[in-house]
């Protein structure tokens, strides 16, 4: 039997080489956790509430976000991603010696990370630091084991060191979404054992993808989206025979696809869309058996789909803008998992396959703009998930299919500008999930079915050019969510539902029908609505005066009809730049405010009319006697009087006395003013502008400081979001280039808000209107763009949560004395964690102002960043040519957009103006000729001109954030003499 001091003896190693190590270790990484913790993090949301140290030797393998080997309880993880902390990079946790992976990603780390910093890190074989705020250049790495390396979505900046091809053990790297500028290295080709390469989103310097690429036998995921990348694609890409997704889109990428591609067979993916890639598809390509998803959209590609592609097993197969051409064979439908087909831009002929959808859980059909003959496919929808058809532009005939009646997953629907015929189902008509049909320029009759009642998400309905007929039915009255709404050039008759004022329209364009009847009232509605045409129908009766009350109207067209008595003087309010009352019954005298040469054409073919300097219309009579005049005024003054008692007294009902207060005051500044000062302002004579929300009024405080209050429409669930949005956003933002909220007070028949007074009104104002356009030059043009930028960039980069505007354009930035920009008009404004908690329901129908809205959003209601950014991009091309985002000149269905993109295009097709292309000889043709530019100024507007290309990409991915619009703009900025 052994001695029992050897046992002891025994038992004392043990504990000397495997418990005390233990012990020792949990108790000192406590310490070091706690002292992180304390010292290099800010922790607002308390999810690092555990980390606390009740006794000396506690563990803390079971607090948030820690991970302990179990042999010996040693911390081996931490992880905190999403927690929301801050503060710069807490260095402190590499003091942990058994520590191997850190994971901080999505939070607010920020400042720069050096070598030094990093170099107690070098026993780390993973770090994630993606989605912070970090920027200067990538540090040098000199860990040996690092296996997984993520920083991307920063805001580093220079080259990739010379180090990160030396990381031998290196299985991930991931550097996407920052500023980095330099070359992509080819020694990044030496990391044998990647498999995860992602660099996408970064604006690295023109260059080609090294051909080195191929040594990365191990790779999975290659993802180089957006990197400046040209040349053709190597060869030796052939050589990644593991490779599963491969993703080169948004470069510039020339030359043929390599036949060399053929060769993984282990290829799930293929991203190339939106390059510079020619020549066929080659039928190699049909030996990726395995290949999912095909997305070669956007290139220059020529020649036929081969059989043998079309046969693969795709699950989405992307074609759309380049130039094929031929028939779809018909094999594509017996595909059993197409869920996505883009086909369109292209040249593509003959009929559609007939059985396309029937084996397919197809979800996305787009084939317009091709030279489609014969029918709709009947069984698109035969496995119930279709959500889009876009089949506009195509030679396409016969009726919609019965099937498609009973496709209730349907939401998107494009059929315009084909030779569909027949009547459209009933049931089609009611798919509660619509938000949008097109069905114009068609030869489609029948009436529409009162089962349009149940489509409530619906934002655009056109249906004009075709021969539709019957009376327009009230249950229109009930799609609440519409903002457009185009029956013109039909056959509809009989008078139009008065309760259409109720919906929020932005446009209602009704002419050329044999609609009958008096022109609906729009009493204290319509008050987003900027287009109105009923020009070419039948209407009788007088024009209803409240018209001239809608805030927002710029296209007013009455023409044509059968309208009587007087021009509504009320009208003169509006700021119209389409107006139109000729060819009705009115007489009378012109308002003196459409005295104006403009006006003319627009009053002609009204035999009543006369003016007394407006030819050819005929002069007035001679007016009646003095004494009439003089008994009216009198009569005027009497009533103004007891109007003004009465207002007085009924202000003092409504407000109360100080005692009372039946209302809230909230202040957000400090104001030497009470609200009692305001209400006696808020009356006609003060008014100063006329907006979608409500009426904005002048005040003169006794202290001799002057207010703009809005006096929202009415008490409605409406007004209050509007009021709730403002309030709450710029309650507790403060910028520079933001307009101050002052005070708001909100009753039961009222909701004020109360801010600084801009003197010059809006950007709007000074571009369209008449009193300050001639004195705004180039450079105070560019001053104020820069700021409204500075603004923007503030909301989505510097607020947590970020917000986004939704109403971005000229006439929510308003200008102070000094011509200084503020973005105003938050009532649409939301957060992105507002609208990602409230999905679809919180952006459940279009917001903002035609013309400025971006393409995507009205289709998919996603408001994101980006969204603004279009927006913004608007108000660039109005501060260059001074015209309206709408403006008649351009011809129908066409924008500022559009038409500033066709006016500067070079003659050469291959010249993008996104990359570059040379406009700099069309500029004079689209520059505001108010301005009188200089040779400089020119200069300075072709590079902004380039900015506003970019923010109004059709692709949301394209467009910059708006601190790279912003840095853009500075960079362009010409140094001028003080």
């Amino acid at each position: 039997m052994r001695n029992p001091k050897f046992k002891t003896f025994l038992f004392f190693i043990w504990w000397s080489f495997f418990i005390l190590p233990s012990v020792n270790s949990f108790h000192g990484d406590s310490q070091i956790l706690t002292w992180v913790k304390d010292s290099q993090l800010n922790d607002p949301n308390g999810k690092l509430h555990d980390w606390v140290l009740s006794t000396p030797d506690q563990s803390p393998c079971n607090w948030t976000g820690i991970t302990c080997k179990i042999q010996n309880q040693t911390v081996i993880s931490i992880d905190l991603s999403g927690f929301g902390i801050s503060g710069g990079f807490p260095f402190g946790f590499c003091r942990i010696r058994t520590l191997r992976t850190l994971y901080l990603a999505d939070n607010f780390l920020n400042g720069s990370l050096s070598s030094q910093v990093l170099s107690p890190c070098s026993r780390l074989q993973e770090i994630n630091l993606s989605d912070n705020l970090f920027t200067g250049e990538l540090p040098i790495f000199w860990s040996e084991n690092l296996e997984i390396l993520q920083l991307s979505n920063n805001n580093f900046t220079g080259d990739i060191p010379l180090s990160f091809g030396r990381m031998q053990s290196l299985k991930v790297l991931s550097l996407g979404g920052n500023l980095l500028n330099g070359n992509i290295p080819s020694f990044l080709g030496n990391l044998s054992e990647l498999t995860h390469f992602e660099l996408g989103y970064n604006p690295f310097k023109e260059s080609p993808l090294p051909n080195e690429i191929g040594n990365l036998s191990k790779l999975k995921v290659l993802w180089l989206t957006n990197a400046n990348l040209v040349g053709e694609i190597p060869v030796s890409i052939g050589n990644l025979v593991s490779l599963q997704s491969l993703d080169l889109s948004g470069n510039f990428l020339s030359g043929k696809i390599p036949e060399s591609l053929s060769m993984l067979k282990n290829l799930e993916k293929i991203e190339f869309y939106q390059n510079q890639l020619s020549g066929e598809l080659s039928e190699s390509l049909a030996n990726l058996t395995a290949l999912l998803q095909f997305d070669v959209s956007q290139n220059s590609l020529t020649g036929k789909l081969p059989e043998k592609i079309a046969a693969l097993p795709l699950e989405s197969l992307n074609l759309n803008d380049n130039y094929f051409t031929g028939e779809i064979p018909e094999v594509l439908a017996s595909n059993q998992y197409l869920v996505q087909l883009k086909l369109f831009n292209n040249s593509f002929t003959g009929k559609l396959p007939a059985n396309l959808g029937k084996f397919s859980p197809l979800e996305d059909f787009d084939v317009s703009t091709n030279d489609f003959t014969g029918t709709l496919p009947p069984f698109l929808c035969y496995k119930k998930k279709l959500k889009r058809i876009v089949v506009f532009k195509n030679r396409l005939s016969g009726n919609i299919p019965e099937s498609y009646g009973e496709c209730t997953t349907l939401n998107y629907v494009r059929m315009g500008d084909n030779a569909f015929s027949g009547t459209v189902p009933a049931k089609f008509w009611g798919h509660p999930s619509f938000q949008f049909l097109e069905l114009q320029n068609n030869h489609f009759e029948g009436s529409i079915s009162p089962s349009i009642s149940a489509v409530h998400q619906l934002t655009g309905l056109r249906i004009y050019g075709n021969n539709f007929s019957g009376n327009i039915p009230e249950e229109i009255c009930r799609l609440e969510n519409v903002t457009e709404i185009n029956m013109s050039h039909n056959r509809f008759s009989g008078e139009l539902p008065f309760c259409i004022t109720d919906l929020k329209l932005q446009k209602l364009d009704l002419q050329g029908n044999e609609l009958t009847g008096e022109i609906p009232s729009s009493g204290n509605s319509w008050t987003e609505l900027t287009e109105l045409n009923l020009a070419r129908n039948r209407f009788t009766g007088e024009i209803p005066p409240d018209l001239g009350n809608l805030p927002v109207l710029t296209y007013l067209d009455l023409s044509g009809n059968l309208l009587s008595g007087k021009i509504p003087q009320d009208l003169t309010k509006l700021r119209l730049n389409q107006f139109n009352l000729s060819d009705n019954k009115l007489t009378g005298k012109v308002p003196s405010g459409f005295n104006h040469v403009f006006f003319i054409s627009g009053l002609l073919g009204n035999t009543g009319l006369c003016s007394p300097n407006l030819k050819p219309l005929p002069p007035c009579p001679r007016s009646r006697p003095a004494t009439f005049y003089v008994v009216g005024i009198l009569a005027i003054c009497f009533l103004l009087l007891i109007g003004s008692l009465i207002w007085f007294f009924r202000s003092r009902v409504k407000f109360g006395r100080k005692t009372r207060r039946p209302y809230q005051v909230t202040a957000f500044q400090r104001v030497g003013f009470s609200e009692e000062e305001i209400f006696p302002f808020l009356k006609d004579e003060n008014i100063i502008g006329t907006g979608g929300s409500g009426r904005v009024y002048k005040a003169k405080l006794k202290t001799g400081q002057v207010v703009a209050v809005k006096r929202l429409w009415g008490v409605k669930p409406e007004t209050d979001a509007v009021f709730k949005s403002e309030t709450e956003t710029l309650g507790r933002i403060r910028h520079g280039n933001i307009v101050k909220l002052l005070m708001c007070c909100s009753g039961e028949e009222f909701r004020i808000l109360v801010y600084e007074y801009m003197g010059n009104g809006s950007l709007g104002d000074v571009l369209h209107g008449d009193k300050f356009a001639g004195s705004v030059d180039w450079p105070k043009r560019f001053t104020i763009a820069i700021g409204a930028a500075q603004g923007l960039a503030y909301l989505h980069h510097d607020c947590l949560p970020a917000i986004v505007h939704r109403d971005v354009k000229s006439n929510n930035i308003l200008l102070d004395e000094e011509m200084k920009p503020r973005v105003a008009d938050f009532g649409l404004a939301k957060t992105l964690q507002i609208e990602v908690g409230d999905g679809d329901r919180a952006m459940s129908r279009v917001a903002g102002t035609h013309g400025y809205i971006a393409p995507e959003y009205a289709y998919t209601l996603k408001v994101t960043e980006k969204s603004d950014v279009y927006s913004f991009g608007v108000v660039l091309l109005e501060l260059i040519t001074g015209k309206r985002p709408n403006d008649p000149s351009f011809g129908e269905n066409k924008d500022l957009v559009k038409w500033v993109t066709e006016a500067t295009l070079s003659p050469s097709p291959e010249e993008g103006i996104e990359d570059g292309g040379n406009f700099c000889g069309n500029l004079p043709q689209i520059v505001d000729p108010r301005m009188n530019p200089s040779a400089s100024d020119l200069k300075e507007i072709e590079k902004v001109l380039n900015v506003a290309f970019k923010c109004t990409s059709a692709f949301p991915i394209n467009r910059p954030s708006m601190r790279k619009v912003v840095e853009l703009l500075k960079d362009h900025k010409t140094v001028r003499p003080s």
